[in-house]
């Protein structure tokens, strides 16, 4: 028996948008287009343009040769940018559409979680709409019987179990429509984006039970922009950008190949951003933060190596100059300052210009998004200060798997600083009686 669960060849899916919506027309409209027509087309013709609706239509390909195969008891990751075709790809594999060219071969029953929720009826309550929605996933009356109260206890419904679905929230709604689809034991699951669902405890619940889901054996395959889960669940990803395939190997390294595609978001030129007060002049021009390989970068891994990269045009004012960097949550915060009399000591005299970089072999952030200004000073007085840069740039901070233990950092109210530590775990004694001696 082979050990292929999924097998995707040349699989391209077309779309046609754009279409003209035709208008309501008058009887005087309908004679008048029809006699007018034959010219119309005519001079179309002769400018070489579509004469038909083709002209006014255009084809997409959401999916666009791909091409790849998962073995049983694989969990894979799904990654890309929005428009990427990932959810496309999903559709196809649980037979929502049909694709345009190629081959989808499953082996094995397949449980999708694509829409959550799909399939629940305003009217009936949500004991009526598991056993609705657990028959549209494919599951028997027995089976859903069986785990019926797991189901609600999971989707935390027990009070509104037997309240109309209409009178829930949107979050009572999605956790309930999540609940019976992850309750599902097929050899295939087909997973997108479930950190779309409820609050971040829900999220966390949804994560565990994906985990387990895979721990299970099963194929699985997720669909997710959330790296450090990607990272956490999966041990192989595939990256697909615009429709088309462009990697497929070990999470870390697609993910690695995945952050380079973002685009940096520093400003480039300093000298036309907008400076704080107008008696700052623009001494610092350009500003880059820079990966390990010294290529610009908006995004890095908890406990990355990063550098950051000042160009500056002093002029004639080149003397006992201070360079400073400041890190800011997003609520501005203050949380690293990096200044070159601190860690560089005093220089005296300073090229009319040049480019200065302060590398940090490890940037001990948690997860998150941090702001970056930038300062220039002639001594550590505020009032000194020469010019200022206020958000200059912005940084992600992805989690991985820093300390190789397969648990991932927190984000949220843990903190915004992740510090390595050893712990010391007391022995388990024997706390058996020792037998007296007869």
């Amino acid at each position: 028996m082979s050990d292929i669960a999924i097998r995707v060849d040349g699989l391209s899916k077309q779309y046609r948008i754009g279409s003209a919506q035709k208008r309501y027309n008058t009887l005087r409209d309908t004679l008048s287009d029809a006699f007018i027509a034959p010219f119309v087309r005519a001079g179309r013709l002769l400018r070489g343009q579509a004469t038909g609706a083709a002209g006014l239509t255009e084809i997409i390909w959401a999916l666009d040769d791909v091409s790849f195969e998962v073995k049983h008891g694989e969990v894979v990751g799904i990654i890309g940018h929005n428009g990427a075709g990932k959810s496309t790809l999903l559709k196809v594999l649980s037979r929502i559409t049909e694709p345009t060219r190629g081959t989808v071969d499953l082996y094995g029953r397949v449980g999708s979680l694509l829409e959550v929720g799909t399939g629940f009826h305003p009217e009936l309550t949500g004991r009526e709409n598991i056993y609705l929605n657990g028959a549209i996933l494919g599951m028997a009356r027995s089976e859903i019987d069986q785990k019926f109260d797991e189901i609600v206890a999971f989707a935390e419904v027990e009070q509104f179990i037997d309240t109309p679905v209409k009178h829930y929230s949107s979050g009572m709604g999605l956790r309930l429509g999540f609940a019976v689809a992850a309750h599902l034991e097929p050899e295939i699951l087909v997973v997108d984006e479930v950190l779309a669902v409820g609050d971040v405890s829900f999220q966390r619940k949804c994560l565990g039970k994906m985990g387990e889901v895979a721990q299970e054996g099963r194929t699985v395959l997720f669909v997710s922009h959330n790296m450090a889960a990607i990272e956490n669940l999966c041990s192989r990803a595939i990256l697909l950008k615009k429709g088309k395939f462009i990697s497929d190997g070990p999470t870390t390294d697609v993910i690695a190949t995945y952050l380079e595609e973002t685009k940096p978001l520093s400003t480039g030129n300093l000298a036309d951003a907008p400076r704080p007060k107008s008696s700052y002049r623009p001494v610092m021009r350009a500003f880059e933060i820079l990966d390990k390989e010294d290529k610009p970068v908006s995004t890095i891994r908890c406990n990355d190596p990063v550098t950051f990269e000042i160009k500056y045009n002093a002029g004639d004012n080149t003397t006992n100059l201070i360079f400073s960097i400041k890190i800011q949550n997003l609520t501005h915060t203050s949380l690293i300052f990096l200044q070159t009399l601190t860690h560089h000591g005093p220089v005296p005299q300073w090229p009319s210009e040049g480019t200065l970089r302060c590398r940090v072999p490890s940037l001990p952030l948690l997860p998150g998004g941090y702001l970056i200004n930038v300062e220039c000073a002639t001594s550590r007085r505020p009032k000194d200060l020469v010019d200022v840069v206020e958000n200059c740039a912005e940084l992600t901070v992805v989690a991985s798997d820093v300390f190789g233990t397969g648990y991932l950092p927190n984000t949220g109210s843990h903190g915004y600083f992740l510090v390595d530590a050893e712990w010391e775990i007391p022995p388990v004694e024997d706390t058996l009686p020792v037998p007296s001696e007869i």
